[in-house]
């Protein structure tokens, strides 16, 4: 029986993983292992929300032991180390919890190897941005934001009556893309909200949003429409967008940038950039990028073994008639997901596979309770913008979807429902 080893639980891996597990893991055709670092699974596109408190991660993660059992297939938890090639083997390096081991090294045997580890915040070695910024991208940072957050507010509240309209609350993201948007419009939403629930140390007026972007304009991914639809948005929240202003340096009272502007911030966020994981760059002698990311072939295989394959956000897939490789998108995961589960029961049953086509189907970005921003049906849509109400039923569908093809249509539907009960019963904000 073939082995098929997935190592990543992202986006792009868990609904991998359930494909295989449903197609080929259930009719016993197949042995499907997926290995995570981590023992749950949420959706990095909502990571903005965990920091906010608009989402209890422990109420929305996928645990991957049950699901593995629901969709036939296994998981291991670990972290990859190395990959011997020669004997088709994983190598998962020692594991630790509160700095105790709890497992061994190990190995795993496999037919065929996809590396679907995701990416992490990309700094550019800016001087004090790792010591000083918390970096959106994992749960653990988004969770540390939120309770840095409440912190302020807690300290505030012990002079609330005497000088509640002085204190000043300033906070900084670098980067105006999906994420740095996302953020600021949450926190901008979470601030009025506080009040209500005895946080009143802070005026929702007196905190200061400032997003700091290189680029001649927020969102560069969008067209310009669009871009200067959230870029008005924002300013209508209040919230300060600097364009055209590279950060330099990050000290503990703020940011520096090229210009000369000095940006005050008690609070710092980076979400410039990605890169893939360093460990990539020197993996079993396999091609990689300037930042890490394994080169693949149209069809997800790498350029040196056609027996390990990688994709999303880890990969840079060129594809033919193109002049750059695609972007690191939920939208390209999900996709080359759905791909390579084609592929591997093609594969199976000896037939080949055409290269992967994507097909881009715009973006929308959340601008929490105002609603959402954004472009449908890629470049068809490019000079047609969505705005407001319908573009957040959009935004929203599309995590919908994600859940859909981990869960099925039935669960999905019950899911919905615990989140429409679970709002009109529950608190509107995690404060905790």
């Amino acid at each position: 029986m073939n082995r098929i080893v997935i190592v990543g639980g992202g986006a792009g891996g868990a609904e991998l993983a359930t494909r295989l597990g449903n197609k080929l893991g259930k009719p016993g055709k197949a042995h499907i292992t997926l290995i995570d670092a981590n023992r749950t699974h949420l959706w990095k596109p909502r990571l903005h929300e965990v920091a906010a408190g608009a989402l209890n991660a422990d109420a929305d993660e996928l645990d991957y032991a049950i699901h593995s059992r629901d969709h036939h297939f296994h998981f291991k938890l670990g972290v990859m180390s190395d990959v011997d090639r020669e004997k088709r083997q994983v190598v998962l390096a020692p594991y630790f919890d509160g700095g105790q081991q709890l497992l061994p090294e190990r190995r795993l045997d496999y037919d065929y190897l996809v590396i679907a580890v995701g990416s992490q915040t990309n700094d550019f070695n800016t001087p004090g941005a790792s010591e000083h910024c918390i970096y959106l991208d994992s749960r653990q940072s988004a969770e540390r934001f939120h309770t840095e957050f409440l912190n302020v507010y807690l300290r505030a509240s012990m002079h609330a009556e005497e000088d509640a309209n002085h204190q000043t609350f300033d906070i900084a993201i670098v980067g105006a893309g999906a994420t740095g948007v996302e953020l600021a419009a949450e926190i901008h939403h979470m601030a009025k909200e506080l009040v209500h629930y005895g946080f009143d140390g802070i005026r929702p007026e007196n905190v200061n949003i400032t997003i700091v972007e290189a680029a001649d304009r927020v969102l560069p991914v969008l067209s310009e429409r669009a871009s200067a639809a959230i870029h008005r948005q924002l300013a209508s929240l209040g919230i300060t967008v600097l364009t055209g202003e590279m950060v330099t340096e990050v000290t503990a009272d703020g940011l520096h940038t090229k210009s000369g502007k000095v940006i005050p911030a008690k609070l710092k966020v980076w979400s410039a950039g990605v890169k893939a994981a360093e460990f990539l760059k020197d993996l079993a002698g396999l091609e990689t990028n300037r930042v890490n990311q394994l080169v693949v072939e149209p069809n997800m295989q790498t350029t040196r073994d056609e027996r390990v394959f990688a994709f999303g956000d880890c990969a840079s897939c060129l594809l033919p008639g193109k002049e750059r490789p695609l972007a690191p998108r939920a939208q390209v995961a999900s996709q080359q997901a759905t791909y390579l589960a084609k592929l591997f029961v093609g594969l199976l049953n000896g037939k080949d596979m055409k290269p992967f086509e994507f097909r881009d189907k715009g973006s929308l970005v959340s601008l929490s309770t105002e609603g959402s921003v954004g472009n449908i049906m890629g470049n068809l849509s490019k000079d047609f913008t969505f705005e407001g109400k319908v573009a957040r039923f959009l935004y929203v569908s599309l995590y919908r979807l994600h859940q859909k093809t981990l869960h099925g249509s039935f669960t999905t539907l019950l899911l919905m429902l615990r989140d429409a009960l679970s709002t009109k019963t529950g608190s509107r904000l995690k404060l905790h």
